[in-house]
């Protein structure tokens, strides 16, 4: 009888890589119930926490991004970097040859480096599942010997070989998909009223800095709109800093640091502010709900406003800067609330790039590399024994 499936995904480090790794694991399972997996993480990163929780083993590998900064922090963690990324890509040789997996995914984040580079070398297929609009240095190096790579954006084959890639989507939580009869239940479980409009911002769990601000700093503006109401996610990172905020005592503000029920939030929200991560576009795509986007300028290749920029071009949602938003950002949502066949259109436009099957579509395509895989000769001829 032949052994079940193998499937080892690797990814991490915040929620954009995390999420969508369990979710493939997930559809994998519902496809293959009896398929084995082992994820492989940062240690000390989010993964090792979450992975388990969700019901998956997980092994962590000592591995750190190269700090752009020029502290002296930063100058010590790069002067160990060469001698943490050896190790973990020993460690991820070790791991890819005792579990020998059949395929291996990557979501991105440290550890996939180093465990995708060991799958290839030992002649394993390997997926790559490009969050992004801007595709990374590392996944465009290991998109070489990458067997698929599965994107959520038109054009990568700006940064990929064109025949490798398949149009997905990025994978999301499943509890979003149906929303059209939550919304009164999201109102009560948030407290909020049915005749009100309601502007939700989100911060994700840490916060964003910049929409707090863009709220802290313009209490006037909506203390005298008795028809709307806002729901501002400041992160638990900036909890008490602005929980005591002049625009957080307004009685149609409400703050909370963390949400607790996300598809309820969507569903009571008609018009969202957020950042434009990879995986917060992705939700607000099946959300189907007007977005203005407000794209981080504190990531790598200032990817956040390459992805939103791609909604922008398609009428699909509204941009503000990061560093106009102070200024612009809470006139922009009053002033779109005025305008019901916009709110509309933006709904609408948005709705139609979801991919509510996207893990479905990633798991389909590793099942069928992994089981290729397994009528191809030994996998493990390239890595040398311990």
């Amino acid at each position: 009888m032949a052994r079940q499936l193998r499937i080892l995904i690797t990814g991490g480090g915040t929620g954009g890589h995390v999420f969508p790794a369990i979710a493939i694991a997930d559809a994998v399972k519902r496809l293959q119930p009896d398929t084995e997996f082992l994820f492989v993480g940062a240690t000390g990163k989010m993964e090792m926490e979450r992975v388990p929780q969700a019901g998956y083993p997980i092994e962590g590998l000592n591995i750190a991004g190269f700090q752009r900064g020029f502290s002296l922090e930063s100058l010590r963690r790069n002067l160990i970097f060469p001698f943490k990324l050896v190790g973990s890509s020993l460690k991820a040789q070790r791991i890819v040859r005792r579990f020998q997996p059949d395929v291996v995914i990557g979501t991105g984040g440290y550890a996939s480096g180093p465990v995708m580079r060991a799958a290839q070398q030992a002649g394993i297929p390997t997926l790559i599942q490009e969050q992004n609009s801007y595709a990374g240095v590392t996944n465009r190096l290991l998109a070489q010997k990458a067997a698929r790579i599965c994107v959520a954006y038109d054009n990568m084959e700006r940064y990929f070989p064109a025949e490798k890639i398949v149009f997905t989507g990025n994978p999301v939580r499943q509890d979003i998909l149906e929303l059209d009869d939550k919304r009164e239940t999201g109102l009560r479980h948030y407290g909020l009223s049915t005749n009100r409009k309601t502007i939700v911002v989100i911060g994700g769990s840490l916060g964003a800095r910049t929409l707090n601000r863009a709220l802290a700093e313009n209490t006037a503006l909506l203390a005298d709109r008795s028809d709307i109401q806002v729901l501002w996610q400041c992160g638990r990172f900036y909890e008490h800093e602005y929980t005591q905020s002049a625009t957080a005592a307004l009685p149609n503000v409400q703050i909370r640091a963390f949400i607790d029920r996300m598809d309820l939030l969507y569903a009571a929200a008609d018009l969202i502010i957020s950042r434009a991560g990879a995986l917060s576009i992705s939700e607000l795509c099946l959300v189907g709900k007007p977005v203005i986007l407000v794209p981080s300028p504190n990531v790598a290749e200032d990817h956040q406003t390459k992805n939103a920029l791609a909604l922008v071009e398609k009428s699909a949602a509204r941009l503000v800067r990061d560093a106009e938003a102070v200024e612009k950002m809470l006139p922009e949502a009053l002033m779109l609330l005025e305008k019901e066949a916009l709110l509309f259109s933006l709904g609408e436009n948005i709705h139609q790039l979801g991919r509510p099957k996207a893990a479905d579509n990633i798991a389909a395509v590793a099942i069928e590399l992994a089981e290729k895989s397994r009528a191809q000769t030994p996998q493990f001829k390239n890595l040398k024994n311990d």
